[in-house]
């Protein structure tokens, strides 16, 4: 991406941090999960600034402790790893204080079939929350819990069409919970090879006449998210030079909004973090594979 490309969509995320530090979605106040997406995509950019971290170390602070959803949570988690990594701003009072936050909040959700529910009221495990679980989990170097049952668990929601479901009902396999899936058996060092080669093969149909990845067989649009999490999880299965790269390029672009920016694909063309990652990330992905 060219320096000035890469500028406007710097400046669109850094106008998107609030007075408390932290990032709103397309409205209302901060919260932790457009805050992470918007690091995220700041670093990407090039332009995580140590200005920029320190307002936003001041507002995860604040998160820290209390009762969040897992989506929260973990955008927590991520965003202060990268933090601490990246610009060396001090987040956490102690790095136990996270550890235990994050385990007692963890294990609310953990159900007896060794998954993770999204949501303190389900009694359902969900691919995509036990993906969030396992993933913060490594990142602050914590075991997992029972780790055959969580491998076996998902890769019982394997289909026969190759891909993973959300939920043990579902019949037809996703593009977003085959790379959650696929991301937490890799942590676990639990996917053979029959299975990447099913889940690579169902990846490798879902990308469409526009360039870029459905969501569900079933749908006929491209989005940016599933494009995103499907070149992560082909790049993970060592398959992404099969794709139509100058294609998914082109789909890429098209979700670009020409003042900063990325929106999520036909129809959703207002640009926010989340997209804003999810663009930058899907380039970055695509200029590795060609090198």
């Amino acid at each position: 991406m060219d320096p000035s490309r890469r500028q406007r969509h710097a400046a669109f995320l850094v106008g998107l941090q609030n007075a408390d530090g932290g990032f709103s979605g397309r409205q209302g106040p901060s919260n932790p999960y457009y805050t992470s997406f918007a690091l995220r995509a700041l670093a990407l950019a090039g332009s995580l600034t140590d200005t920029v971290a320190h307002r936003a170390a001041r507002y995860l602070r604040q998160q820290i402790g209390r009762p969040l959803a897992l989506v929260d949570l973990v955008s927590v988690v991520f965003a202060v790893g990268l933090l601490e990594a990246m610009t060396g701003a001090h987040v956490l009072g102690t790095a136990a204080d996270i550890r235990r936050w994050l385990w007692e909040s963890l294990e609310a959700l953990r159900r007896p079939d060794g998954g993770y529910a999204k949501t303190a009221d389900s009694s359902t495990s969900s691919t995509y929350g036990t993906f969030l679980a396992v993933v913060s989990l490594e990142l602050l170097e914590m075991p997992i819990a029972a780790p055959q049952q969580v491998a076996g668990l998902i890769r019982s929601r394997q289909r026969p069409d190759g891909g993973f479901v959300e939920l043990d009902a579902m019949r037809h396999g996703g593009t977003n919970p085959t790379a959650a899936a696929v991301a937490v058996l890799r942590v676990l060092d639990a996917c053979d090879t029959a299975c990447a080669q099913s889940a690579a093969r169902f990846l490798l149909t879902m990308q469409n006449a526009e360039g870029g990845f459905r969501a569900h067989a079933r749908i006929p649009l491209a989005d940016l998210l599933s494009t995103f999490t499907a070149l992560a999880a082909l790049g993970d299965l060592g398959v992404l030079a099969q794709i139509d790269a100058q294609a998914a390029r082109r789909f890429i672009a098209q979700c670009e909004d020409p003042q900063g920016g990325f929106g999520g694909g036909w129809g959703d063309a207002v640009p926010d973090a989340e997209y804003t990652f999810y663009g930058l990330g899907g380039e970055s992905l695509l200029s590795a594979a060609a090198h």
